[in-house]
């Protein structure tokens, strides 16, 4: 009896053993053995630079870097050749707000995220997030808060640096801070002590949570300039100013960016003397506080997606008109492009669904922003806000072969950029096709 069941596990284990080696095999096939060196041939080069597309220019991509960009580029020998006819390759895209650890609010309200769902299942998802991101083109994330998941963003860049979840490259903000009692969730036992979507600090220890959060690894540190402090009310600022300036000297200090969300004119204000980098969302921001952008070179987030994502989910139905906060926030985008205030291109990706990031360049473009300076500003000009164009943003000679291919061209058509057919991060090819 035990003779026979010795056999039948040895039948069972050889079996095994056949089946895992088969899948060993084809997963070897699936892997393209390609050379060092690899020429891309689409129909235009979009550089990231110039508005206008190059007709009939070719990349040239050795290792991980951009070695050539131009026209009647010459294959090395042995190396890979891709064919892109009819598509338009562009710089990686570079997504300036998302949140890759929350998800629609039509799926679960902001609150129940941060209270209700465990962290592991909040980086399950924002693992999956982050393939989606990539494989929509966008290749670098500016990911501005994990919304009370602590500092798991830091650990989501780690595992995508090593390799072992595909996703963009990360800038990321950890925690964000608040001033104390501004923030959420709200609603419950005056003194009960509940979790927040963000660190709570003030005066001095605003300094003190700033450099704590960039030594647990943050790329970027985000204030919350103002807030609505009760339901219904509208945004008011938070912190003083001299609170935000010192914050924002620690961190520039450190060689961070500062990110500043503010709704209102005066939260703006106080944000641009504070000396803050970029400001997010701006929607109530005035002529007079737009022209103080531009004299200190702060760039603005505008955000039109999210504002049109939470308008439908109260049941706008996108016919026009739009509600009057969307069509505030179209308002206040014209008003900044009038000025001439630096747009920075981020949806508040996470309000809506990861991999539709494009959504906010059809915003910016259906705002009247043409569509080649849509696509500059999510590429050279996300770039250098975010001190990053020594190594991204653009198709040139020396810099990281992040590169995307639509179908058409969406210097003509923005809405090209949703059928991204390509992408290679870093040279590596992780799409190629449907």
């Amino acid at each position: 009896m035990q003779d026979r069941q010795t056999a039948r596990m040895g039948k069972t284990m050889m079996r095994l053993a056949r089946y895992f080696l088969g899948l060993s095999l084809l997963s070897l096939l699936a892997v393209p053995a390609w050379a060092d060196d690899l020429l891309i041939r689409p129909a235009r080069v979009f550089d990231g630079v110039d508005p206008h597309p190059h007709e009939g220019w070719a990349v040239l991509v050795h290792d991980t870097r951009i070695v050539a960009a131009g026209p009647a580029l010459v294959a090395p020998a042995g190396a890979h050749v891709i064919d892109l006819p009819g598509m338009t390759l562009l710089p990686g895209l570079i997504e300036g707000h998302s949140h890759l650890f929350l998800h629609p609010y039509n799926e679960t309200k902001w609150d129940d995220q941060v209270l209700h769902e465990p962290l592991a299942l909040r980086t399950a998802r924002a693992t999956v997030a982050a393939k989606a991101t990539l494989m929509a083109g966008f290749t670098t994330v500016r990911d501005l808060g994990t919304e009370g998941a602590g500092y798991a963003d830091v650990g989501l860049k780690q595992a995508i640096e090593q390799g072992i979840i595909p996703g963009p490259r990360m800038l990321v903000a950890t925690r964000a801070l608040v001033a104390t009692g501004s923030y959420g969730p709200k609603g419950f036992e005056p003194g009960v002590a509940i979790p927040q979507g963000a660190q709570e600090a003030d005066g001095p220890d605003l300094v003190r949570a700033a450099r704590t959060q960039i030594a647990a690894g943050a790329d970027v540190v985000k204030l919350y300039a103002d807030y609505h402090w009760g339901p219904g009310e509208p945004s008011r600022p938070t912190f003083l100013m001299e609170e935000m300036r010192a914050a924002v000297e620690a961190a520039h200090s450190a060689g961070r960016i500062v990110a500043a969300h503010a709704h209102s004119a005066e939260g703006m204000r106080r944000a641009v003397l504070a000396g803050v980098d970029t400001v997010e969302h701006g929607s109530e921001g005035t002529p007079e506080v737009f022209r103080l952008m531009h004299d200190h070179g702060t760039a603005l987030c505008p955000t039109l997606s999210a504002m049109e994502a939470i308008a439908r989910y109260r049941g706008w139905n996108g016919v026009e008109p739009a509600p009057q906060a969307v069509q505030t926030s179209r308002a206040s985008f014209a008003a900044a492009r009038k000025a001439g205030v630096t747009l920075c291109v981020g949806g508040d990706v996470g309000v809506f669904a990861h991999g539709t990031n494009a959504r906010e360049l059809e915003a910016m473009a259906a705002a009247g922003m043409p569509a080649a300076a849509v696509l500059q500003a999510a590429t050279s000009g996300n770039a250098r806000i975010f001190h990053i164009d020594d190594r991204l943003g653009a198709i040139r000679p020396g810099l990281l072969a992040d590169l995307v291919a639509v179908a058409g061209d969406p210097t003509r058509d923005i809405t090209t950029l949703h059928a991204v057919r390509f992408v290679a991060k870093g040279g590596v090819v992780v799409r190629n096709g449907e």
